[in-house]
């Protein structure tokens, strides 16, 4: 019988990946922390939000939103995901359905439109959620949408559209979390999920906490270091493999190739292939 698993390109059972809201000045001094220890994440905004250019802010002002061009600079081409976060960050469960759905439609379109790409993914303001809003992203072309809930864990999300973190940034155990991840040796694949908004270091005087975390669990050849998006359409890529009964023929009908552990074995099977293990 054939032991089969799933596991993250290469081979690697490990993956993290980081989720940061609001799209505020904050961010460019994150992204500098997070290339700097070969991190990837996603970051959600407000296409409705931005500041007017020349905005200046006065001292102390601390929610710093960028403006349009600002965030263009920042994002655009740095390898990191922009997704949505609803269009003026309102409380969706709040609103009617159908203002609900136009938040989320608008600001992808504003996102697609100003960035050159399809944007698939969300993180809902405030965490809050219903299933039936829930249920309606689907039909807005939205693959997964983080909610503000942390398991301290390192599951593989089940609901995409109602998905869980690991924990928050200024979770007391974050380091305790990151040591038990970097040391784990998993024959299941498993996921460390941070998040929170950048600009609470400034607000709270912390950044060495993220700069602790980054150099921790940074620059590891265990770990696949990938963006929210990326980490969502592997694992169902892989969902969607056809298995033969006895586990022993694996056909990829994706466009990513994918990697399995058979009985301790790693297999690769590209993009339209059938791979037989003997």
């Amino acid at each position: 019988m054939i032991q089969l698993w799933m596991v993250f390109p290469k081979g690697l059972s490990k993956a993290l990946t980081l989720s940061y809201d609001d799209g505020v000045e904050q961010d460019a001094r994150l992204i500098a922390i997070m290339n700097r220890n070969g991190l990837k994440g996603t970051f959600n905004l407000n296409g409705g939000q931005f500041s007017p250019e020349g905005t200046v802010f006065p001292n102390g002002h601390i929610h710093r939103r960028m403006t349009r061009q600002a965030a263009y600079d920042l994002y655009a081409g740095s390898g990191h995901e922009v997704a949505v976060h609803a269009l003026w960050h309102g409380d969706l469960p709040d609103l009617p359905p159908a203002h609900a759905i136009w938040q989320v439609m608008r600001d992808r379109e504003e996102l697609e439109n100003m960035f050159g790409c399809i944007v698939r993914g969300m993180a809902y303001p405030y965490g809050t959620v219903t299933p039936e809003l829930a249920e309606t992203l689907k039909g807005c072309g939205i693959a997964y949408s983080r909610t503000v809930e942390s398991t301290r864990r390192f599951d593989l999300p089940q609901n995409w559209l109602q998905m869980p973190a690991t924990c928050h940034h200024d979770d007391p155990r974050l380091m305790e979390m990151a040591q038990k991840f970097v040391s784990g040796k998993p024959y299941r694949p498993q996921l460390f999920y941070l998040w929170g908004h950048s600009y609470e270091f400034e607000a709270n005087n912390n950044w060495q906490v993220i700069e602790d975390f980054a150099a921790f669990v940074g620059g590891r050849e265990d770990i696949w270091y990938a963006t929210n998006i990326e980490i969502h359409d592997y694992v169902e890529a892989w969902r969607s493999m056809h298995i033969s009964a006895d586990g022993r023929r694996l056909y990829n009908p994706s466009a990513l190739t994918l990697w399995a552990n058979a009985n301790g074995t790693l297999i690769e099977i590209p993009s339209g292939y059938d791979v037989r293990i003997d």
